[in-house]
């Protein structure tokens, strides 16, 4: 069985690649089937392997189907969205993986955990949504009154509250089920509950998924933690005629381009607080930030931007 571990956080950007594409299934499972590939080699190299996904895009479309239809069928709310989205990615990821893992003459199981997160109630994000969601809109688009959005370079973007986790509900199951399979955990951020005196409750929000996966990647103590995005390196001075991509750097780097402003909220910024955060607790460890299709490269110190303790 595989020793090391490793935590594999995948946007879900990479899985609906806005706006080039407009997310339909071939095209979600198209590019669901090349991250499982990479994966399978990374497997293939001795590692225990948790994957965690982002949701942004399709949760933001199922929340589209949500007001559209809510004249006929009664309207979900945010965090049962989120768990739906878990379970459609999830379903996608186990059926490639699989696949993968059977081409390569491998019996292992792959396991899609519906994961809980616990978040303040009290947290600032609720009054001041970030996250962005869904497709791109320009002004002349249907805007329900009640959203919220936010200008990107792409045209406008709905975002909605996105509080900081606190504690990944199922990670120790997620830790045993890791010892004998693939597991798919923390999709979208996790599903945000509050606790309360009769348990716990879901709350309207979408969690990073790369602070989430953080807080996993501690609980699971990882060796390596894979940050796989849209972008192949992190870059200061991002879109910029003077954008300088970063090819190894220690969190005390991280920090300075951070008070400089370099990783923008709700994009790079979470990221870069994920890695700070996973190797202040994990300081032997690694972080990897790169494209999936730069996985191979990234792995032999070739590709990819490589984030150190020290």
């Amino acid at each position: 069985m595989p020793q090391k571990r490793a935590v594999v956080a995948l946007g879900g950007n990479a899985l609906l690649q806005a706006p080039l594409q407009k997310g339909t299934i071939e095209e979600q499972l198209a590019n669901v089937d090349t991250a499982a590939l990479h994966l399978v080699k990374l497997f293939k190299d001795g590692y225990q392997i948790v994957l965690t996904h982002g949701n942004g895009p399709q949760v933001g479309n199922l929340l589209i189907q949500q007001d559209r239809a809510k004249d006929i069928v009664p309207e979900l709310p945010l965090y049962i969205c989120v768990a739906e989205t878990q379970g459609q990615i999830g379903a996608m990821f186990q059926e490639a993986l699989s696949n993968k893992l059977h081409q390569a003459k491998l019996t292992t199981p792959v396991v899609t955990v519906i994961t809980h997160v616990q978040v303040d109630p009290k947290d600032k994000a609720f009054k001041k949504p970030t996250k962005p969601v869904g497709p791109f809109y320009s002004y002349k688009d249907y805007f329900p009154r009640d959203w919220v959005f936010a200008k990107t370079s792409n045209g406008y973007r709905r975002v909605v509250a996105s509080p900081a986790p606190l504690v990944i509900l199922e990670a120790a199951e997620i830790e045993k089920i890791a010892e004998s399979a693939i597991v798919i955990a923390c999709g979208g951020g996790g599903i945000p509950v509050v606790k309360e005196k009769a348990g716990m409750k879901g709350v309207d929000a979408v969690i990073d998924k790369d602070l989430a996966s953080a807080k996993l990647a501690i609980a699971f103590k990882a060796d390596l933690f894979l940050i796989l995005t849209n972008v192949d390196y992190v870059s200061l001075n991002y879109q910029k005629p003077d954008q300088k991509s970063l090819r190894k750097v220690t969190i005390a780097d991280l920090k300075k381009y951070q008070k400089q402003g370099h990783f923008a909220e709700g994009s790079m910024g979470p990221k870069i607080e994920a890695a700070i955060e996973f190797l202040t607790k994990i300081p032997k460890a690694n972080v990897i930030i790169t494209s999936s299709s730069l996985l191979e490269q990234a792995l032999a110190g070739e590709a990819g931007t490589h984030i150190t303790a020290k």
